[in-house]
């Protein structure tokens, strides 16, 4: 990862970006918390003014391959190519895996002779690194087993919007040690707020994510703590966030999800013990009844429609950083008053 540095008093959007063109985003960790800063700049003034940056990726194509169903991730990602003047192509992979018919290899230099940019939505993490590996075109992780850095970039942007600094936010997570509790551990740690995980034991985060996010939070001022104890994550918290308990893939567990999850379902009980003025948040799809109760996500105090908003503005922010970076095509920072 290049390293940026930011002169003080600076906007990181006038230094950051330059260092990430032509990368890839497959971890929150491909990026300095500088960069999540500049991404997160870009993503509001995008939102706050999308007609300035409608061209911005005029001539640009972008592939993307799903080997799992989305209604999110798909529609935010050629939403957001569009709107900036690039063009999309849609591979559905859901009935073959990449590399099944032919080498992620193979596929990777054929792409890099057609195409500006690939996002990936695996099953397996190794295809997100693979075709990084083998492309010389930016390759962002739309998903996969370990991580799902987009989504958590939405939530740190969302967060952002309601709370202000996230320094000084404290996010509790309760459920599955999973890809979007990795990328919430890293991505709150990067930027200075503190996260509390919740799950039962045996289904906590990969340690050496965990470790991993403990030293970023360390250098930011922030704090990362893992429990068994959803009361316990929960206390305090400024924002209380959950997922299915049973992902793609892990449907054969069900029955035994629910049984070990159940305590960790975030209910007007539990939720309780949050801050007074805390906030819901959900990745979706939601399974109202098993994670989350209705009287819970359906609430005023739930901004989970706000996160998948915000999937489009973040993306948009990434594909701008990876695919274009040139400084002449922003608007003049005087735009952002």
């Amino acid at each position: 990862m290049i390293a940026t540095t930011i002169p003080p008093g600076a906007s990181p959007s006038s230094y950051a970006y330059r260092s990430v063109t032509g990368r890839d985003l497959i971890s929150i960790q491909d990026f300095s918390p500088d960069e999540l800063a500049c991404a997160l700049e870009l993503a509001a003034s995008m939102k706050a003014r999308p007609a300035d940056f409608r061209g911005v990726l005029s001539g640009k194509q972008i592939v993307l391959f799903f080997e799992k169903p989305s209604l999110r991730t798909r529609l935010t990602f050629e939403a957001g190519i569009n709107s900036l003047g690039g063009s999309s192509f849609f591979v559905d992979q859901t009935q073959s895996r990449l590399g099944a018919r032919e080498s992620l290899s193979d596929v990777a230099h054929n792409l890099e002779r057609w195409i500006d940019g690939v996002v990936l939505r695996t099953f397996a993490h190794e295809t997100v690194t693979a075709m990084a590996m083998h492309a010389s075109i930016p390759v962002i992780n739309a998903l996969s087993e370990q991580e799902h850095p987009c989504q958590a970039l939405a939530d740190m942007l969302t967060l952002q919007e309601h709370f202000g600094d996230l320094r000084g936010v404290r996010l509790a997570y309760v459920g599955d040690g999973n890809n979007v509790a990795h990328s919430l551990m890293l991505a709150a740690a990067s930027l200075g707020a503190s996260i509390s995980i919740g799950t039962p034991a045996g289904y906590e985060p990969d340690p050496t994510i965990t470790e991993t996010a403990r030293e970023l939070a360390a250098a930011s001022g922030a704090q990362v703590r893992v429990s068994n104890d959803p009361i316990e994550a929960v206390s305090g918290a400024d924002a209380v966030y959950t997922d299915v308990w049973a992902s793609m893939g892990q449907e054969e567990e069900t029955a035994e999800r629910q049984r070990l999850f159940a305590p960790y379902q975030v209910n007007q009980k539990l939720f309780s013990h949050a801050a007074k003025h805390a906030v819901f948040m959900h990745c979706l799809p939601a399974h109202r009844g098993d994670e989350v109760a209705a009287s819970v996500i359906d609430s005023p105090r739930s901004v989970v429609f706000d996160q998948a908003e915000n999937r489009l503005h973040i993306q948009k922010s990434i594909l701008v950083l990876l695919l274009e970076g040139g400084a002449h095509r922003f608007p003049p920072r005087s735009a952002n008053a």
